[in-house]
């Protein structure tokens, strides 16, 4: 058995449109913000704090050491994770949207495909025909619950801003091709399924035409689907024959959670 880890980290270090902070208190940090949060609690505590008391000292603590704490400040779509219905909008086929806590997890633990469209230029379309003459290509025919990869090889472009403006987008009949054989979970190695925002805005400013603008993420409100952003490292697995985890990390009342993605080779 082979674990192939297919996700993206949280990286406060790598370009983001959105704000990203990691707070990382050290051991050395950990035992002022001990002592000053415990004593804070209360009035006298917090006097007897400023004139320089402590509950604990450091040189009462092993290796002078108390505990690491990191605090991450980050919106759910940082990072690999999962988009659920309730991202898409607030109803989904007439009924209320599900949440990422409500993601069914056998969904999430199924075979994997992954289907190859590296050769698309950025803003171009992956299509329903792009599949279809994929699986004719490797002789495999989609089954119910499957998990499709779409492989762009974007990934290596993490940490820049051509990130977040050079990648091939989803179109709505790919969606519905998966959709039509039971596919519940699709996901890509790129930043979104819609073209980069700045050419939506761009298009629809030209046009006027709102269906130009999140056209992907707005079909979820017609048809229910859950699909994973942010992948990477999709070079290294075979068309098919692996299984993929993507279990969401359970946050409530959220569209998206975030999920270490990893494909399983070679037998459970």
């Amino acid at each position: 058995m082979k674990i192939v880890d297919i996700s993206l980290p949280i990286d406060d270090s790598a370009f983001e449109v959105h704000k990203l902070k990691i707070e990382r208190i050290s051991h050395k940090q950990g035992i002022k913000k001990f002592n000053r949060l415990i004593m804070s609690k209360t009035f006298l505590g917090r006097i007897k704090y400023l004139l320089g008391k402590r509950l604990i000292k450091e040189d009462q603590l092993p290796d002078k050491e108390f505990l690491s704490l990191e605090i991450v400040h980050s919106p759910v779509h940082i990072g690999t994770h999962i988009d659920s219905p309730y991202h898409y909008g607030s109803h989904c086929e007439g009924r209320p949207s599900l949440m990422s806590e409500d993601i069914p997890l056998e969904l999430c633990y199924q075979d994997g495909v992954k289907i190859n469209v590296s050769y698309k230029k950025p803003l171009e379309l992956i299509t329903a025909s792009d599949i279809e003459d994929y699986l004719k290509k490797i002789n495999y025919k989609l089954k119910p619950l499957d998990i499709v990869l779409f492989y762009t090889g974007c990934d290596r472009l993490f940490g820049t801003e051509r990130y977040f403006k050079d990648y091939p987008a989803v179109d709505i009949s790919a969606i519905d091709y998966l959709l039509d054989r039971g596919i519940k979970i699709f996901g890509i190695d790129t930043m979104g399924i819609d073209p980069p925002y700045r050419y939506m805005l761009k298009k629809y400013l030209e046009t006027k035409n709102i269906n130009l603008f999140y056209p992907a993420h707005f079909y979820g409100r017609k048809r229910k689907f859950f699909h994973i952003e942010r992948l990477a490292n999709l070079e290294r697995l075979p068309p098919f024959g692996f299984k993929v985890i993507c279990f969401p990390v359970k946050i409530r009342r959220t569209g998206a959670a975030w999920t270490r993605v990893i494909a399983i080779l070679g037998g459970e």
